[in-house]
C-alpha cells in the first residue's frame, strides 16, 4: 500500500479494557474524526458503521497495538485491513512527534492512525485464522497457564513440607507424581506417619499400583533419614488443612490439564494442519497442537520461512554501528511460539539423526543448549514451513538434509 494509489482514510484505535478511542486521518494527516466507542457489541457496531459511512472497508485500514482479541474480529468481519502495531513502536513514534511529552488517550489513537499513514508501506494487515485454528489456541495457551499454576502449586506445597515434614517430601522421587499425592492425602502430617512400617509402605504401594523400583524398605530409609517433622498436635491440625488443601488444587488442575488433553487431541483429528505438524518427530499430540496453534493457517500471512523464524525469536538481532558489532537475543517474538518451537526441537534430536547432529556441531562450536536448540528450531522452520505450504506430511525420506546426512555416515 501508499499513500498515492492506496487508503484514502486512516484509523487508529487506542485499545482499552472498557473503551477505545478512535481517530480517523486522512492522506493528507488532517483530523477527520475523533471519538471513542464502548467495549461492547453496540460499541462495535457503532464503530464499523461510522467507519462505512467515509467509503468502502477496504480503504479505510486500521491500526492498533494488538493482533487479536472481540474488537479486531470486528473489523475484520466489516472488511477493514487491519495492522497489529508494536507498543514500542508507537511509543518510540509518540515521543519524536509530541514534543511536549502529553499523553492521553485520544492523542495516542492520533499517534497510532498518523503511523500508520506514514508507514503502511512497512506493515502486515493480520490474516484471520480459521476457527479451528482459534480453538486451538485458547485451549493450548490455558493448558500452558494450568500448567504453570501447577508448577507453582506444586512448589507451595514443597515449601510448607519442607518447613513442617521433610521426609514426605524425599521419599517418592516427584513429589508431583499421582504416588506422593496419594501418601500425602493419607499421611498429610507427621505425626500421621509415625507409625509407619516397611509393611504398611509396601501394602500402599501395592493398592497404588506403585511402578516404581524402589522396595518399602527403601522408601522407609528416606522417609526416616530426613529431618524430623513437627508433632505438636496444634500444628499438626494446621499442617493437615495446609497440606490437603494444597493437594486438592494440584489434583483439580491434574484433571483440568487431562480434561484439555482430550480437548486438543480430538481438535488435532479434525484440524486440516493436525496431521501436518503430527508427523514431526517426538512432536507427539500436545506439544503439535502447541506450534500448529501459534503458527496458524493463515498460507498469505508467511511468504518465506524466515518471517516464522522471526515471529518464533529463534533468529540473532545483529547490531553494528562503526566498528563495533553484536549479535544478541531476540527479545520481541511470539514466546508461545517459541517456547512450542524449542521444545519439539530438543525432543527431535532423540528421534531424527539429522537434528542430532545440527545440535551436536552446535555444541561443539561452543554453543550452550538454549542456543544451541534455537539453532536446530531455525533450521526445523524450514523443513516445517514447506511441508505447510505443500500440505503434506513430513517424511524423513524425502527430507534433503536428512538423506544427504545419511549418505555422510555411510560413506563415513
Amino acid at each position: 500500500m501508499s499513500l498515492e494509489d492506496g487508503p484514502l482514510f486512516f484509523v487508529g484505535v487506542d485499545w482499552a479494557t472498557t473503551e477505545h478511542a478512535v481517530s480517523v486521518l486522512d492522506r493528507a494527516g488532517a483530523k477527520v474524526a475523533a471519538f471513542t466507542v464502548e467495549h461492547t457489541a453496540a460499541g462495535f457496531a457503532r464503530l464499523t458503521a461510522r467507519l462505512a459511512k467515509l467509503s468502502g472497508t477496504e480503504s479505510i485500514p486500521v491500526a492498533i497495538e494488538r493482533p487479536d482479541g472481540r474488537l479486531v474480529d470486528a473489523l475484520l468481519e466489516a472488511g477493514h485491513p487491519v495492522m497489529p502495531v508494536k507498543p514500542n513502536a508507537i511509543k518510540t513514534w509518540r515521543e519524536a512527534e509530541v514534543l511536549s511529552g502529553a499523553k492521553s488517550d485520544p492523542g495516542d489513537a492520533h499517534v497510532i492512525a498518523d503511523y500508520l499513514r506514514v508507514r503502511i508501506h512497512r506493515l502486515r494487515p493480520a490474516v484471520p485464522y480459521s476457527g479451528s485454528t482459534k480453538a486451538l489456541r485458547t485451549v493450548t495457551r490455558t493448558r500452558d497457564d494450568l500448567v504453570d499454576a501447577r508448577v507453582a502449586a506444586v512448589n507451595q506445597l514443597a515449601a510448607l513440607l519442607d518447613t513442617h515434614w521433610p521426609g514426605a517430601k524425599a521419599i517418592f522421587a516427584s513429589l508431583s507424581s499421582a504416588i506422593a499425592l496419594a501418601f500425602l492425602t493419607k499421611y498429610p502430617t507427621a505425626a500421621a506417619a509415625a507409625s509407619l512400617t516397611e509393611a504398611r509402605i509396601a501394602a500402599f504401594c501395592t493398592k497404588q499400583g506403585y511402578s516404581g523400583k524402589k522396595p518399602a524398605a527403601v522408601l522407609l530409609a528416606r522417609l526416616r533419614s530426613a529431618p524430623a517433622g513437627t508433632t505438636d498436635p496444634d500444628l499438626c491440625e494446621g499442617v493437615r488443612a495446609a497440606v490437603l488443601a494444597q493437594i486438592g488444587v494440584i489434583n483439580a488442575l491434574n484433571t483440568a490439564i487431562k480434561n484439555l488433553d482430550r480437548v486438543i487431541a480430538a481438535t488435532m483429528d479434525t484440524h486440516p494442519d493436525g496431521k501436518t505438524f503430527r508427523s514431526l518427530p517426538r512432536a507427539g499430540t500436545v506439544n503439535a497442537a502447541q506450534i500448529l496453534a501459534e503458527w496458524g493457517d493463515a498460507r498469505a500471512a508467511f511468504e518465506h520461512p524466515d518471517a516464522i523464524a522471526a515471529l518464533a525469536g529463534i533468529t540473532p538481532v545483529t547490531k553494528a554501528s562503526g566498528k563495533q558489532r553484536g549479535v544478541s537475543f531476540r527479545w520481541a517474538c511470539n514466546k508461545h511460539l517459541r517456547q512450542a518451537i524449542t521444545t519439539f526441537a530438543d525432543n527431535s534430536r532423540h528421534a531424527s539423526p539429522w537434528a542430532a547432529d545440527i545440535y551436536n556441531r552446535a555444541r561443539a562450536s561452543g554453543k550452550d543448549h538454549p542456543h544451541a536448540t534455537r539453532i536446530l528450531a531455525r533450521a526445523w522452520v524450514r523443513v516445517i514451513w514447506r511441508c505447510w505450504k505443500d500440505n503434506t506430511t513430513y517424511n524423513p525420506t524425502l527430507h534433503g538434509g536428512n538423506q544427504h546426512h545419511t549418505k555422510q555416515q555411510l560413506a563415513a
